[in-house]
């Protein structure tokens, strides 16, 4: 599913309460902007039966006391780690749907995106930070008032 049909799904998902649709429409362009820099429509994330995405924490390497909570995504089924856990399962998810549900995420600092299938090494990492920052600067009525062209009159 390409992007902007990405961006419909969850508009036409969201909760009609009003406000969610609108906001949506309005950080639209940002969640493009950055699911256009990742190689993949959709990734896999492992969750739960219940629908709760598994977080890894992570520590960093030169200070082992620092530590993050992860979710990665995968490009492809073949490369999730193998588990015997069988209450755990691999889904499809949009990355739009992705990043727009990481602004949700109050545990977690960051989802990995493994661009290259069988290289567990190489990933693409949004901070959720970074992606709260984004949708500030959507939805700031400034930015909306930088996007009227001068000669509108």
């Amino acid at each position: 599913m390409n992007l902007d049909r990405q961006i419909q799904s969850l508009i036409d998902d969201a909760p009609d309460d009003g406000i969610t649709p609108r906001i949506v429409n309005a950080i639209a362009p940002g969640l493009k902007q950055l699911a256009a820099k990742l190689r993949h429509e959709q990734y896999y994330i492992v969750q739960s039966l219940e629908g709760e995405w598994v977080v890894t924490t992570i520590s960093d390497r030169q200070k082992p006391k620092i530590q993050r909570c992860v979710i990665y995504a995968f490009p492809t089924l073949q490369d999730i780690p193998k588990t015997t856990d069988t209450q755990l399962i691999a889904v499809p998810i949009a990355v739009t749907h992705i990043l727009f549900q990481l602004l949700s995420l109050e545990t977690v600092d960051s989802i990995v995106f493994l661009e290259i299938p069988g290289d567990a090494n190489t990933g693409y990492e949004i901070k959720r930070a970074d992606m709260q920052k984004l949708v500030q600067v959507q939805l700031n009525p400034k930015s909306l008032f930088n996007q009227i062209p001068p000669d509108i009159a």
